[in-house]
């Protein structure tokens, strides 16, 4: 018979051993029940459970029979068994954890939905934001010319704050906008986990300023007097000496400024040719005599080539007033949602009323998608058919419901 010490390492060797099968039995156990009933089992069953998987006859009970207690190897055996039992107790808790914390529908939308993660939150100016950093290598997108390295470097480099209530999947699509206008990328996709870490894989800006120029409009360029701030896509007004001509801002530079509205990355510059670093932020002008380019309509091209200098008024795009209501309604904890009614749906057939859409889901229809378009504040007699498109607003639980309910 070894000594004490020898035996007790043998008995934590045979419960490792014999251990495994009886903790990964009582962790799924803990989950499952934990999961599908929000029951929590009593942990001191489940470590008896285990360790008669274990191959002890009567788990915890065979530390009272005296085959095991005065057996020559008694100390390795009662080890191994105290071994088990704590290894499966805690295997179950962490089970318990899990069903309690897992999503009850996984699935790719729900994952775009979830929140960032409370630790990411930060507190600016009274209101709670996340800061967005890109990690890793900016990733060039498959079928696009590659990023060039200082342009790859400034998204790399760069940070985004956003509402800390935008769910991930928000929060994916506006940092793709702010970075296709930030570096007029050709295209871009992201990718932002729960701790606010974001993957990039983008494409260079498209080159050539036709492509920057819709159908219907022409680009000319005037040497104007310009304000300071003005920023591509601005809606401006070009005073001239017989014209007004009214046009949005496709490049713009000040005389004597190193930094141009436009400053785009082109993969076809000469090698020799040393362009200024395109700068974080969406650039603009620093004011005074400069060069301007703006999309016009075809009649206003010759008034603007006949000028010798002009002048510019940048015009005001007034308030959206439709970003207030959702930011209102987002932080009331309320969402929107485009849905289509299925066939033989809850609402196939039935009108708002009779549905009691409100009553029984909690949420509100504000547009219903007609034949003849849409219809804003639909009425209680309005009859919903398969195939029309809903909007409703409301909790996210409750559209989560409603949409498995009539889309």
């Amino acid at each position: 018979m070894a000594s004490l010490p020898i035996e007790i390492l043998l008995g934590i060797y045979l419960g490792l051993l014999v251990g495994v099968i009886p903790a990964l039995a009582s962790w799924a156990l803990g989950f499952g029940f934990k999961y599908f009933t929000g029951v929590t089992l009593p942990g001191f069953a489940v470590a008896v459970l285990a360790i008669a998987l274990a191959g002890v006859s009567g788990g915890l009970l065979a530390l009272a029979d005296e085959s095991i207690t005065q057996a020559p190897n008694a100390e390795r055996i009662i080890t191994a068994i105290v071994l088990v039992g704590m290894v499966s107790m805690y295997a179950h808790s962490k089970g318990d954890q899990m069903g309690a914390t897992f999503p009850k529908r996984l699935s790719f939308q729900g994952l775009r939905d979830r929140t960032l993660s409370a630790d990411v939150v930060e507190r600016f100016g009274g209101r709670d934001e996340v800061r967005i950093r890109v990690v890793g290598e900016v990733a060039d997108m498959e079928g696009y010319p590659p990023l060039s390295e200082p342009l790859r470097a400034d998204i790399r480099g760069g940070e985004w704050t956003f509402p800390a209530d935008l769910r991930i999947g928000e929060l994916e699509a506006e940092m793709e906008r702010r970075l296709k206008t930030e570096f007029d990328l050709g295209d871009v996709a992201v990718t932002i986990d729960e701790q606010g870490r974001a993957t990039v894989v983008a494409a260079p800006p498209f080159s050539g300023l036709s492509k920057r120029v819709t159908d219907g409009r022409h680009a000319v360029s005037v040497d104007a007097l310009l304000p300071t701030g003005l920023a591509r896509n601005d809606e401006v007004t070009v005073l001239t000496t017989d014209a007004q001509v009214r046009g949005t801002v496709v490049s713009a530079r000040s005389k004597g400024s190193e930094t141009s509205v436009e400053t785009p990355d082109d993969p076809e510059l000469a090698d020799d040719t040393e362009a200024p670093p395109a700068p974080v932020g969406a650039p603009t002008t620093d004011g005074g005599e400069g060069r301007l380019t703006i999309a016009v309509n075809r009649t206003d091209v010759q008034p603007l080539l006949r000028s010798e200098s002009a002048k510019v008024v940048v015009e005001p795009r007034g308030t959206r007033r439709e970003y207030e209501l959702v930011s209102l309604l987002r932080r009331a904890g309320n969402r929107f949602r485009r849905l289509t009614v299925r066939d033989d749906g809850a609402l196939d057939g039935t009108t708002l009323g009779e549905a009691r859409v409100r009553e029984t889901y909690g949420v509100a229809v504000v547009a219903v998608r007609e034949q003849g378009g849409w219809r804003l504040a639909p009425r209680g007699e309005t009859t919903i058919e398969a195939g029309e498109e809903l909007y409703a607003v409301g909790p996210h639980d409750d559209l989560d419901a409603f949409e498995e309910a009539v889309a």
